[in-house]
Parts: structure tokens; sequence; C-alpha cells
């Protein structure tokens, strides 16, 4: 049987602002699971958008993410602003070819990349 994908989970240091991030970010749910991990759950379940999950961890982020969300937005300035006004931070503007994407962080500095018509 193929592996399905149920959760994402994501390093935080337990700044309420990551999770008001993300949450507002996805449209997600806020669920407290325990005194270690908050989950955000999608309003109603569907396939393609997965728990995420985060895990307090003691120490905080350092280097650059190895594993990074892509997100695909209708207008990708559009949702880059609305991101930044909810506490991202502008990372870069990269591109490929004729693909374009805008490198994001959350409030901890985890980056995201967030990609749509420009």
């Amino acid at each position: 049987m193929p592996l399905r994908m149920t959760e994402i989970v994501i390093d935080w240091a337990g700044h309420e602002a990551v999770i008001e991030f993300w949450a507002a970010a996805m449209g997600y749910e806020r669920r407290d699971v325990n005194d270690q991990y908050t989950a955000l759950v999608p309003p109603e379940p569907a396939i393609g958008r997965p728990v995420l999950l985060f895990q307090k961890v003691a120490e905080p982020k350092i280097v650059k993410n190895r594993v990074h969300l892509d997100l695909r937005a209708e207008v990708m300035a559009d949702e880059v602003e609305r991101l930044l006004g909810l506490g991202a931070t502008f990372v870069a503007e990269q591109s490929l070819g004729e693909l374009r994407w805008t490198v994001i962080a959350d409030p901890e500095g985890n980056e995201l990349c967030v990609s749509g018509e420009t």
C-alpha cells in the first residue's frame, strides 16, 4: 500500500505568532494536542490539505530549512503582501526560466515559497 501524507510537522519555539500566522495564512483551525504539539487543521478535510503539526522545540531555528512548503496563489504579489501583513518577512525573489516565486519566512524564520500569476 502506498504511503499517505497526513501531517507536515514544523518545529517551533513556542511563539504564538507562528501559530497565528499559519492559521491565518492557510485558513486552518487550531487544535491544541498537548504541551508539545499544536495542530492546525483544514476547516473541512480535503485531499491535498494535510494537517500542520507544530512541535515545540527548545532551540531556535539557525540555518536554512532542508524542507519547506511551496504554496500557489492566484496572484503571487497579492498573496505575498497578505502574508507579509500577517507577520512574514521577505527573503528573496527567485526565478528559473519563466517560473517565478517569492521566498518568505514565517515569524520564526521558517522559509516558504509562494508562486502564482504575476
